[in-house]
């Protein structure tokens, strides 16, 4: 049975991978918190059990076993968040966390259990794709706000933060619902849109309607 760690590392890299960036040590430390000496003891110990590969000017690639495993991870992860916001009225910005605890200790079982509950959902609280219990995911074709075209009408379909960041607790006093593939989801309000909270960029994902 893998180690929370060793999961954790899976999914950093596949996180990274699937945005087109370099999985190298540097970025590793910096997005689990730990030492560069730390993430080359472990991915060394990842490649030699097989679940990565490692190639210099490259980076840190999954294998095959090393992806199943991570979006499995993934699965389970945006499965949870679904349950959380949906059932258990966590706000959008508290699922993340507990999803991530939650996400190693449930089993293959339970999850395609959950998944059956909740009515096999698409996308995750923050429009992300869940990927299916045979690792298929949708492939969504998504436009920058800030690159979309004036006069057009559009669909907020999700809000990406180039960093963790926490939503602060105004954004909820006067929230704005943002049809969410069918279902309604809190949003934050447009002020906070236009915020740069602490310094980390928001980017607002859409996708073009046709005008009714």
């Amino acid at each position: 049975m893998l180690t929370r760690s060793t999961e954790d590392y899976l999914k950093q890299i596949y996180h990274l991978q699937a945005s087109g960036e370099k999985a190298n040590t540097g970025t590793l430390a910096s997005l689990l918190g730990i030492s560069p000496a730390s993430v080359s003891e472990m991915v060394g110990r990842l490649s030699a059990e097989g679940w990565i590969t490692n190639q210099p000017y490259h980076g840190f690639q999954l294998t095959k076993k090393g992806e199943r495993i991570a979006v499995n991870l993934v699965r389970k992860h945006r499965l949870i968040e679904v349950f959380l916001q949906q059932h258990l009225k966590y706000e959008w910005d508290e699922v993340h966390s507990e999803a991530e605890r939650l996400e190693h200790v449930i089993s293959d079982t339970f999850v395609n259990k959950l998944e059956e509950y909740l009515g096999f959902p698409k996308y995750d609280p923050h429009g992300d794709p869940i990927p299916d219990k045979n690792g298929k995911i949708l492939h969504t074709h998504y436009r920058l706000l800030s690159k979309s075209d004036a006069g057009k009408d559009y669909i907020d379909e999700a809000l990406f933060a180039k960093m963790r960041i926490r939503l602060e607790y105004h954004s909820y006093r006067h929230p704005v619902y943002s049809q969410l593939h069918g279902e309604f989801v809190p949003y934050l309000s447009v002020i906070d849109l236009l915020f740069n909270h602490g310094g980390e960029s928001l980017e607002i994902l859409t996708h073009q309607r046709a005008a009714t």
